[in-house]
């Protein structure tokens, strides 16, 4: 594609060079810039993509985006365009060099704290059973037909966003759910985005070390509302969802509502919960059906009731949601029964906000007979906010578990044992049994040791996840592994 062509849509001031050439590729990671590439200098947080200009050149970049005041030193003929945001102009560009793959899917952004992938996964089991092609974007990478591939992130930089989406287009894929993340609609990742329909879940603390405040979490959420155009399906028993759909009142997008209690537009009656499924009545304004979902906890209605507002807006009859449902026996990482025994039960939850802690340990605890034990650690940064979220799901161990095992969870490059020390230290303040173990392998098998007949063991923070990440190193780290094997050391 000529660069000129690529412009099109962007504003842009000439540095240097002339637009009269082909580009082949987009790039923001200068590792991976090829010949006649186009290399889209980002300011990130961790690192400046201006300083990586001249690797980039050096592989084989023929035109620079900047968005601020460089001097690009080269004896090639590298054509230099200053933009005032580059992420925006990444996304920008990387729509038309894909030929804007989006408007040809029936797309879906689906935000909030928790209950994002477990709906996601819902909504694939019922547009399978619709006969129609759903894409998964989100926490447990993405899935296009059988195929699935690791994301690095939540929801993936536009790049790959629209590589992606080009790929569906070209499989005849015709919907895609994806997971939009508050950190996507602030950096622009979905810049540009046009979603048929846009769903809110919930609003808890997390991710406070990027937005400071809840505010200012709560109005990067919204950002997602700003970017719908046929129905908006808000949870409103939540407070934040509750204020979203009011402020969308005058917006054309239509605004479902789902929610425990009859004043929304979707909402059930006669739950019935155990620890394999939870049943209830789904009321719509149309009908009112019978569901089962084989997933146990007040968290999985609210999940099934905005995974059946989306069906319904997307033309699905409820019988074949019904069917969705019943096709559906666990999603990885999410109250996953890995060990179920008389003796012992264990589960593995991604639980990694007090909010969500709180709501695994509500659902597990009517089942318990013996002991609730909890390992689980903190991945936070060491600000403020990350302190405050260290303290509080501290304080949710204490109160809902009989014994905690802190250990780390993705220290990164965060001090592991001043984290285990701020959570002990909550737990201990609030009441809470606890011991201490930094590595996490040897914390789940303690937990195993220790328990006796009757228990069950939640294994919180990691979920669907199979590495570590200590410092800078990504290790290997499978909990259903682990846990089996120290199950069979225990009994053997």
């Amino acid at each position: 594609m000529l660069l000129n062509a690529l412009l099109t849509k962007l504003h842009y001031e000439i540095i240097q060079g002339t637009l009269d050439k082909d580009v082949e590729s987009i790039a923001y990671d200068s590792r991976k810039v090829t010949k006649n590439s186009i290399f889209v200098a980002i300011t990130g947080y961790m690192q400046d993509g201006h300083q990586f200009i001249p690797e980039a050149i050096n592989r084989g970049a023929t035109a620079i985006i900047v968005e601020t005041d460089v001097q690009v030193k080269t004896s090639k003929e590298v054509t230099v365009l200053k933009v005032q945001n580059a992420r925006k102009a990444l996304a920008v560009m990387a729509a038309t060099f894909y030929g804007n793959p989006g408007n040809d899917v029936h797309l879906i952004g689906i935000t909030g704290t928790n209950g994002k992938t477990s709906t996601t996964y819902i909504m694939k089991s019922i547009f399978e059973q619709a006969k129609q092609s759903l894409a998964l974007i989100g926490t447990n990478g993405t899935v296009i037909n059988s195929k699935k591939v690791e994301n690095k992130t939540t929801t993936p930089e536009s790049l790959e966003l629209h590589q992606l989406l080009s790929e569906m287009k070209t499989l005849d894929i015709s919907t895609c759910m994806m997971e939009v993340s508050s950190h996507a609609l602030e950096l622009n990742r979905v810049y540009g985005f046009h979603y048929d329909i846009g769903i809110f879940m919930n609003l808890t603390p997390d991710h406070l070390e990027m937005h400071q405040t809840m505010e200012d979490y709560f109005l990067a959420k919204a950002k997602l509302f700003d970017l719908t155009n046929r129905f908006n399906i808000i949870n409103i028993d939540d407070p934040y969802g509750k204020r979203l759909a009011q402020k969308l009142t005058d917006k054309e997008t239509k605004t479902v509502t789902f929610g425990m209690h009859e004043n929304a537009d979707i909402y059930p009656t006669d739950i019935e919960y155990s620890f394999h499924n939870t049943s209830f009545v789904v009321h719509t304004p149309v009908e009112s059906a019978e569901i089962t979902i084989n997933i146990p906890g007040e968290m999985y209605v609210y999940n099934s009731l905005a995974a059946i507002a989306t069906a319904v807006c997307s033309d699905i009859p409820m019988h074949v949601i019904q069917k969705g449902f019943e096709q559906i026996e666990q999603i990885d990482g999410r109250l996953e029964l890995v060990y179920n025994h008389a003796n012992l039960n264990v589960v593995i939850d991604f639980a990694h906000t007090e909010d969500a802690l709180k709501n695994a340990l509500e659902t597990i605890r009517p089942y318990v007979t013996g002991r609730l034990i909890l390992v689980f650690g903190v991945y936070a940064d060491m600000s403020k906010s990350g302190e405050n979220k260290r303290l509080g799901m501290g304080k949710v161990a204490a109160k809902h578990a009989d014994f905690s095992v802190v250990t780390s969870d993705n220290p990164k490059l965060n001090d592991p044992r001043q984290i285990l020390q701020e959570v002990s230290a909550a737990v201990k303040k609030n009441g809470g049994l606890y011991t201490t173990i930094l590595d996490r392998k040897e914390a789940i098998e303690y937990a195993v040791q220790m328990s006796k007949k009757g228990d069950y063991i939640l294994i919180a923070g990691k979920g669907h996840e199979t590495t570590q990440v200590i410092g800078t190193t990504e290790i290997p780290f499978n909990e259903r592994e682990i846990v089996l094997d120290a199950i069979h050391k225990k009994y053997e």
